[in-house]
């Protein structure tokens, strides 16, 4: 007997249709897989085979041959396990065929024939819905996730025995998983109210929001750089419901989903430990999965300790920086992954923390200078803004002066987001940091006094031609804080002065 099984395997972000062909014959008993298949997908037919054993199914001496369709593209993962005793028994007539025909089947089968849940099952939930399935049949413990879409169906399963039950009662309606608690609800522990003084900083942050400009913050060690990062995301607007499906697909593909709260629905922040491999920053492996650059998709990345990292790791920044997406290629798969997020990044002035108070720092002129040139200046230029943190004195944090609260910021932020939305509709790019130099002229016109501002302070810096267009894309953003249409001098002027720690660390001139 033959019978056909659909499955899904995660391709990127997506995942795509697998169908999975059973048939049974008359001849030399054995069990054979074929169709391009990893060594996780080999082991299943030993897998399978001592699951339906154990679970009061014992393959009868036949000639079984499974094959995994399309043959050209490598099959991978664990999912494919449930899908292939699924074919079986369908295949011997233990489980009818055409109650399966409409639903997408994905799980891990233990020995003892218990079903494993496994990751990207969003993704595979996804895909059916999109290819106008009925539903998706997956263990209990991914039911949850599935169920994130509330138009498809979803049956909730344990072990074989459960499956087998669940099919000759032919899927009544009492079997569907259904999510109960509000999945999408956004909601964050930090705030910026928490963070005493650091006016200037503060001002940093809501423009890097406002313009989705990335940030490099330089201090010593206790001046709050790392508690300012860490509310960025607290200040940008609220996801939508498809850019939340979107991150959600990203950390179920990474086994990270969070059992509470099943959808990832506040903006992310993720904060790698300086040893970090190339590899664990873009992504990677002989089948790719998204790093921490995907990760933080549509919220902040965070380098802390910036020159610890190795240059290796720093310069996989440079293409993700510029295309907000990553390109992985292997020998198995060429994924591209999104990677749309805010840089933060921060460091000491020196290797004790502590320059220019020589009154603490023991760091000779060399040591400095080999320590802020561990960052490239291509990196560099690829940052918008630059600035100092301070050591709060006794009575700022004393008193405890109440600041703004992240609410209070996001407002104008979201404003910002709706106007820059508004003007860039008709184009491939949302945001003043993604303008592309040929449209500069046409949103980040200067009048002749602020051209010729411009001009001085050029030389000045020393500017390259990157870190020109990003002083004009950060003064365009000041501009629409302000509420104005044109780019005055007193927001070039500010746009410059987070432009002065680069200036006063990483000189050209050596």
């Amino acid at each position: 007997m033959y019978s056909v099984i659909t499955t899904a395997m995660n391709y990127g972000i997506n995942a795509i249709p697998v169908h999975v062909e059973a048939d049974i014959s008359e001849g030399l008993p054995c069990f054979d897989m074929v169709g391009f298949l990893s060594y996780e997908v080999k082991e299943a037919k030993d897998r399978v085979r001592t699951a339906l054993k154990n679970a009061g199914f014992p393959i009868p001496a036949k000639h079984i041959t499974v094959n995994l369709t399309p043959a050209g593209l490598r099959k991978s993962g664990s999912g494919m396990d449930f899908p292939v005793a699924a074919a079986i028994l369908s295949a011997f007539g233990i489980v009818a065929e055409g109650i399966l025909r409409d639903y997408v089947l994905m799980g891990e089968i233990s020995l003892n024939g218990k079903l494993l849940p496994v990751n990207g099952v969003l993704s595979a939930a996804v895909m059916a819905k999109k290819e106008g399935f009925a539903g998706i049949i997956v263990p209990r413990k991914n039911a949850r996730e599935a169920a994130i879409l509330s138009d498809i169906r979803v049956v909730a399963v344990s072990d074989l025995k459960e499956f087998i039950t669940l099919c000759q009662q032919e899927f009544d309606g009492n079997c569907f998983y259904e999510n109960t608690d509000e999945v999408w609800e956004t909601a964050y522990t930090a705030d910026f109210s928490e963070l005493y003084g650091q006016e200037i900083v503060r001002r940093a942050c809501e423009i890097a929001a406002a313009g989705m400009h990335n940030l490099l913050m330089i201090g010593p060690p206790g001046s709050g750089k790392t508690m300012a990062a860490k509310r960025i995301p607290t200040i940008l607007p609220e996801l939508n419901r498809e850019e939340k499906l979107e991150l959600s697909q990203i950390y179920s593909l990474c086994g990270l989903l969070d059992e509470k709260r099943i959808v990832r629905s506040e903006r992310p922040f993720r904060s790698p430990h300086h040893t970090a491999t190339p590899q664990a920053v873009a992504g990677g492996g002989r089948f790719p999965k998204p790093g921490e650059i995907s990760l933080a998709h549509k919220g902040v990345l965070f380098f802390d300790e910036l020159p610890e990292f190795s240059p290796r790791t720093l310069e996989v920044l440079r293409e993700p920086l510029e295309e907000r997406r990553i390109h992985i290629s292997r020998l198995d798969a060429n994924i591209t992954y999104p990677a749309d997020f805010i840089l933060v990044a921060a460091m000491n002035p020196c290797p004790c923390g502590y320059y220019p108070d020589r009154n603490r720092c023991s760091c000779s002129a060399a040591a400095i200078h080999n320590y802020i040139n561990r960052v490239s200046q291509a990196l560099l230029d690829r940052i918008d803004l630059c600035v100092e943190t301070s050591e709060l004195s006794f009575s700022e944090i004393e008193k405890g002066k109440a600041a703004e609260s992240s609410a209070e910021i996001r407002r104008r932020v979201e404003r910002v987001h709706r106007l820059q939305k508004n003007r860039y509709e008709a184009f491939d790019f949302s945001f003043n940091s993604q303008i592309p130099g040929s449209g500069l002229e046409t949103w980040c016109r200067l009048d002749d006094d602020c051209r010729e501002e411009m001009r001085i302070r050029y030389e000045d810096y020393q500017l390259s031609a990157r870190t020109y267009h990003k002083v004009l894309k950060v003064a365009r953003t000041i501009a629409d804080l302000d509420g104005q249409e044109n780019i005055r001098r007193e927001h070039l002027e500010e746009a410059f002065c987070f432009r002065s720690p680069s200036k006063k660390y990483w000189r050209r001139d050596g």
